[in-house]
């Protein structure tokens, strides 16, 4: 990672950087753009950002050290999770021997209208092959040169890799999270893709009740150090004798609806959080729903509490109710109160989510009451026939 000192990830991730058979003994990302050469740059251009210019400089600095092994270079800042296994998975699945520019947009419609929609947002990070990135830097700073006007230094690094005749290639696993407030809804609504970073994680409330932004981020990755892989992923499926819609995101919060909503209504993001910016709509890239009082169709929402690994070889995740939701039974649906339920605990394969899954979103699910501490058990297990829409619950 350059632009930043720090990456959060969970304990020895599996490292982006292939390593030589021999020793090295140099440090990976070397210092900043500094010295008479990055002045007289700055000073020949009049560049209106020195900053940012000795940012996309030092993607040259590190194509300096001429790194046998390395595949892939990654950009990213230091207020931003990494989930680096995450990062691998994804980054083998493609040509790293191929030109690849590869990145993640704004939330906010109108930072993307600002810097464009070909650019790879930075500060979640971007990632560049290893032969992009030879054939970006011979003639970087002249491009440095070329475009003198520009403020930012993911829009500078966008349009040198577009005169390269690269485009970006979009990622939905990487967030910028130019939002601002409680950004809960937008985490519970991810798409069915592997998560891969969260920036800004220094500007909004913290993700879980009661704990404060370093812990939340610790309570976060606790959940990734056992199944990365399904970090976010939801699940939906239906209660049919007492009319209830389950919503899982795993490793972070799961909703219970006292009513049948359909998945593309669940699927949306809750609107929880503000725009990055006070002006008129549209503000976002994707659909949202307004939060509800009506009983029908507000949820109780439990977050993430534990996990641990079962006698079975499963990842049993727990999740504990918030608060209580303060609203009446939904009538509509029959009267089935979801009132005293007050933990639910999710089975999941130790296996890893492997990349075909994440396009099926079907569990079949095994629901017990408990009545000493009204706990929901869930066995979860992938259905691999995506032609089975509905999931099987057992009371």
């Amino acid at each position: 990672m350059s632009r930043g000192n720090r990456t959060f990830g969970p304990t020895h991730p599996q490292s982006l950087y292939r390593p030589p058979l021999h020793k090295v003994t140099k440090p990976l990302i070397p210092g900043p753009c500094t010295g008479h050469r990055c002045t007289r740059l700055i000073e020949e251009s009049k560049h209106v950002a020195p900053v940012m210019v000795r940012m996309v400089h030092s993607i040259m600095e590190v194509m300096r050290e001429k790194r046998e092994g390395l595949r892939w270079l990654v950009m990213g800042d230091d207020d931003s999770i990494f989930f680096v296994d995450n990062f691998v998975d994804v980054l083998s699945t493609y040509d790293h021997t191929k030109y690849i520019y590869i990145g993640g947009h704004s939330e906010f419609i109108w930072s993307n209208v600002q810097y464009s929609f070909h650019t790879g947002f930075g500060g979640a990070g971007f990632v560049l092959s290893y032969p992009l990135a030879e054939a970006l830097v011979i003639n970087l700073e002249e491009c440095l040169r070329r475009y003198p006007y520009l403020r930012s230094a993911d829009q500078i690094t966008m349009t040198c890799i577009a005169d390269v005749g690269v485009d970006l290639t979009s990622n939905k696993g990487i967030h910028q999270i130019d939002l601002r407030g409680d950004i809960s809804g937008f985490l519970f609504g991810h798409p069915q893709s592997p998560l891969l970073s969260l920036h800004h994680f220094d500007s909004v409330e913290p993700i879980f009740p009661s704990l404060n932004r370093s812990e939340s981020a610790k309570q976060l990755l606790k959940a990734a150090s056992l199944g990365q892989s399904r970090m976010l992923q939801q699940t939906i499926c239906y209660e049919k004798k007492r009319n209830w819609s389950f919503a899982i995101s795993w490793g972070y919060s799961t909703h219970i609806y006292e009513n049948i909503i359909p998945r593309s209504i669940l699927k949306k993001p809750l609107e929880t959080f503000g725009p990055w910016h006070n002006t008129k709509p549209p503000f976002y890239l994707f659909d949202t729903r307004w939060p509800s009082n009506d009983p029908c169709e507000a949820p109780h929402i439990f977050f993430f509490q534990s996990v641990e690994k079962s006698p079975d070889d499963e990842i049993v995740t727990t999740y504990t109710r918030a608060s209580p939701r303060g609203l009446l039974t939904c009538l509509s649906s029959g009267n089935h109160s979801a009132d005293y339920i007050s933990s639910i605990r999710v089975f999941s394969p130790a296996a890893k989510l492997i990349k075909e899954k994440y396009m099926i979103n079907r569990k079949s699910m095994k629901m017990m009451r408990e009545e000493t501490i009204n706990l929901l058990e869930f066995a979860g297990l992938f259905l691999l026939r995506e032609e089975r829409m509905s999931c099987y619950i057992e009371v």
